[in-house]
């Protein structure tokens, strides 16, 4: 009689370490499976976003090569233009071929058939331009470059980005699964561990510690992915060497800026800014020399002008300052005074005397133009005249070219 009440006392202790057991067991699958859905759904759509990302990059990289293609006078520096060119070209296909092997699903195949064909007609456009250069027709090829085919590309690198943009979200959804995953756990644990913890509280309290770790490693993989998310958003918009704004940022805010001096009746001025004999520097110092060059100007720049101006690095040697509010053509020489003071300060690197000097461009909306692309060119036409004059009246002569 006494080995009844003992052998259900034993019985019952065994089904609740059967219970906690099944608790641990249970949670710890529960949360390894969400896991694991959600780290592979997160990975697809990083390596989408990678892939895409590489197009649009190479898509923007193809179009300035072919824009200095239409621009160089020297066959040797078309040559080199055209080169880069097609490596951009390769790219871009690597890209798109990388994710149909990745595998897309129906709204995805829409959207990439569509990309599809508007990729057809830029290339056949970029033919076309190509085909006019061989023919000696550089004004022809350059007024088709602008009036059709970077329309084109804008919208194809349109595309991308609400791409990226569903990718990004596909992520989004990724936490949030994870999430409500988290909370249905924890349910489930309070609901057995408080069946459990009335007659073996020390066991169930184990059990919870076990839980709270692994919910601190999938808070801490959240916080990761954030990270994650907020890297790849600095990277898209800014240069990785000097930290400035790249070339879409850039054209973000002159376009928001053109938009706000056209409605209020104001200016806005751009500084093409070309370093000299920045190559002589590379070649004689080697490229970690040019780098801290370059970090350096991108300091002084950003120091010299004001808290409203936007500086940008469009790659190389070439920088870009985006003047809002300015009156006129007066402001933009001032401006392109202040660089030039700026820049002819005393430099030294790695204890290198490295003498920094640059030859500004600058155009005005809307005298020059009323399309972001269109200052540029003014702009960029504008140094290449200065480079070419002589260094001590090519800023005067700048400020009021045409």
């Amino acid at each position: 009689m006494r080995r009844t009440p003992l052998l259900a006392a034993a019985i019952a202790f065994a089904v609740l370490i059967g219970l906690i057991a099944a608790l641990i067991a249970g949670t710890l699958l529960h949360l390894q499976r969400i896991d694991d859905r959600v780290n592979a759904m997160i990975d697809f759509a990083n390596r989408k976003i990678d892939l895409v990302t590489q197009t649009q990059v190479a898509a923007h990289a193809r179009t300035d090569a072919m824009f200095r293609m239409v621009l160089a006078q020297d066959a040797f520096e078309r040559d080199d233009h055209f080169m880069a060119f097609n490596r951009a070209g390769f790219l871009v296909g690597s890209g798109r071929k990388g994710l149909m092997a990745m595998g897309l699903a129906a709204d995805e195949r829409r959207a990439f058939d569509a990309q599809t064909r508007l990729v057809n007609d830029i290339e056949a456009l970029q033919g076309r331009i190509v085909d006019l250069l061989n023919a000696e027709r550089s004004r022809e090829a350059l007024d088709l470059l602008a009036r059709e085919a970077i329309p084109l590309q804008e919208t194809f690198n349109q595309q991308l980005a609400r791409m990226r943009d569903r990718y990004q979200a596909a992520n989004l959804a990724a936490q949030d699964e994870l999430r409500a995953g988290n909370q249905a756990a924890w349910r489930w644990t309070l609901a057995f561990g408080t069946l459990a913890l009335a007659s073996a509280f020390l066991i169930a309290w184990l059990s919870l510690r076990e839980i709270r770790a692994k919910s601190r490693e999938l808070e801490q993989k959240m916080r990761e992915l954030e990270h994650s998310r907020q890297v790849l958003r600095e990277e898209a918009t800014h240069d990785p060497l000097t930290g400035l704004a790249n070339r879409r940022l850039l054209y973000d805010r002159l376009q928001q800026a053109m938009r706000h001096a056209h409605r209020y009746g104001g200016k806005v001025g751009i500084l093409f800014i070309d370093l000299d004999r920045f190559k002589e520097i590379n070649d004689s110092h080697g490229h970690h020399v040019g780098d801290a060059v370059l970090t350096e100007v991108a300091n002084r720049l950003t120091t010299c002008m004001r808290s409203s101006d936007s500086v940008a690095r469009l790659g190389g040697d070439e920088f870009v300052v985006l003047l809002e509010g300015v009156e006129g053509r007066d402001d933009c020489l001032k401006a392109a005074l202040k660089v030039e003071q700026a820049l002819n300060q005393e430099s030294d690197f790695f204890g290198l005397g490295v003498e920094i000097a640059a030859s500004i461009g600058q155009a005005l909306f809307p005298d020059d133009g009323d399309h972001e692309d269109t200052l540029i060119r003014v702009a960029d036409a504008a140094m290449y005249r200065a480079k070419s004059g002589s260094a001590s009246a090519r800023q005067q002569r700048l400020a009021f070219a045409q």
